[in-house]
């Protein structure tokens, strides 16, 4: 991953932190900065970096930034050609890759902690595609949804949000 991949994709992490929806903006980021921290950074440079016109920032920017987004500093550069972060195992690597997407999914809906919570637990799963698939099967069953949710569900009147079909979930 390339340092302007990753600056965008902390921003779009942020915003959803925020509770935004979508990623932070360039100028959002440079506000929150000088907000937040009392330090500044101009819009132009986030966007060099984020195009790829400024492949390198200085130590005081790199500070900055990962102060700002609570990461270490390290993470703000380019990985090394031929760097991976999954596992050699295909099984591993898509367990990962179905991991991290749910995690990500967790992060996105963090305004909605049911949600966020269940999404959580399933990245938790030692067999994370196992889950996925036992809940496609779950669906393709004709009510089998509505009756697990109706029995399971501790407290199903309180549940804030159903699906955008009829109400249910």
């Amino acid at each position: 991953m390339t340092l302007a991949e990753k600056v965008r994709y902390l921003r779009d992490v942020e915003g959803s932190l925020r509770g935004l929806e979508r990623p932070l903006t360039q100028l959002e980021l440079v506000k929150a900065i000088a907000k937040e921290l009392g330090q500044n950074i101009s819009q132009s440079y986030i966007s060099q970096i984020e195009n790829g016109s400024r492949r390198h920032m200085t130590q005081a920017t790199r500070s900055l930034l990962a102060r700002f987004f609570k990461i270490h500093p390290g993470f703000l550069v380019d990985d090394p050609e031929g760097f991976h972060t999954e596992l050699t195992s295909d099984l591993r690597t898509v367990e990962g890759r179905l991991d991290r997407w749910l995690l990500q999914g967790a992060e996105s809906f963090a305004g909605d902690p049911e949600l966020s919570e269940a999404l959580i637990k399933a990245a938790r799963q030692n067999d994370t595609r196992k889950c996925l698939l036992l809940l496609g099967v779950i669906l393709d069953t004709p009510g089998l949804t509505d009756r697990l949710f109706e029995s399971l569900m501790p407290h199903p009147h309180e549940h804030r949000q159903g699906s955008r079909r009829g109400g249910r979930v």
